[in-house]
């Protein structure tokens, strides 16, 4: 199960002007239905529930979840029974994300927002283990301390020097195994899609520490980037996505990447980096969704 994506070198008239130099890591491109993030988390999961013997894959997410849809091929390719918890009321005409898990044999459950909240709870996660003793849980977004394993080698697979690794943050997992494969090199700075997302320091400190045993302060959070908080997007960034997509042919989605790669330009515009200051910027995939968001928003993004 190795994999590797490529550097990208972005060219834009703002990086020019300041004097710096700008990357973009496509993790997108690692796996035509497991890309991005998702492929680094899943990776040595699923190596674990092979080795313990279990034949089913069991998770939480959102009706539009990348992390939904990511399982789901994974348990196609792999041969994995799949089952997924959905947050929200069952909806006759599926999603694009629920239609894709579908077709690729995932059973759907939902749960109220109220039920959902509890998923972590140990009386129902015991409930879980007591109704499917063949399943292998997967936490929401795939954070796991195997997770952060697997995302840490998105650092040695960097082939180009720099001084800044970016990156989106949802759970903070992706973040978090970049900051442990970095080991106290080099500066990060993590862009939360979700309002108010200081709360996520405590939880990356929490991840690393219990996986490296060490804590670093090489990196921070830019917690203002959100546009109004988690799935939400506003005119500006729909103008910038269409923006990077024509300028660099690359695509990218508004619930991650797409702020990320927004804040990193605003910085740049107000000379957070110092010129000569390279820069990799890691696009964590999520195109699965473009399709349920433009649908929902009405909206045009690709």
């Amino acid at each position: 199960m190795k994999a590797s994506a490529p550097v990208q070198l972005l060219q834009d008239p703002l990086f020019a002007t300041k004097g710096v130099q700008v990357y973009l890591k496509r993790e997108d491109l690692l796996h035509p239905t497991i890309p991005g993030n998702k492929w680094r988390k899943l990776k040595y999961n699923l190596q674990a529930a092979r080795e313990s013997g279990k034949n089913t894959l069991l998770t939480f997410g959102g009706a539009y979840s990348n992390h939904i849809a990511a399982v789901a091929a994974a348990g196609r390719e792999f041969n994995f029974r799949t089952i997924g918890y959905i947050r929200g009321e069952a909806h006759l005409t599926l999603n694009p994300t629920l239609t894709f898990a579908t077709n690729c044999g995932m059973q759907l459950h939902y749960l109220d927002r109220e039920a959902y909240r509890l998923k972590n709870t140990p009386f129902f996660l015991e409930k879980l283990r007591h109704e499917y003793p063949e399943a292998y849980l997967l936490p929401e977004g795939g954070t796991n301390l195997l997770a952060l394993k697997g995302c840490a080698e998105i650092v040695p697979d960097i082939t180009v020097a720099y001084d800044y690794l970016l990156c989106a943050a949802g759970t903070g997992g992706t973040l978090a195994g970049i900051i442990a494969g970095l080991a106290g090199e080099k500066q990060v700075i993590g862009f939360p899609a979700l309002k108010g997302g200081a709360f996520l320091k405590e939880d990356i400190v929490h991840l690393v520490t219990h996986y490296t045993g060490q804590t670093y302060d090489n990196w921070e959070l830019q917690t203002q980037y959100h546009f109004g908080g988690y799935a939400k997007i506003k005119p500006e960034l729909v103008a910038f996505i269409q923006y990077f997509r024509q300028q660099h042919q690359v695509p990218i989605e508004p619930i991650y990447t797409g702020k990320m790669l927004y804040g990193l330009y605003d910085l740049i515009r107000n000379d957070y980096f110092k010129p000569n200051t390279a820069i990799v910027a890691i696009h964590t995939g999520g195109l699965q969704g473009l399709a349920g968001l433009e649908e929902r928003l009405g909206v045009r993004l690709t």
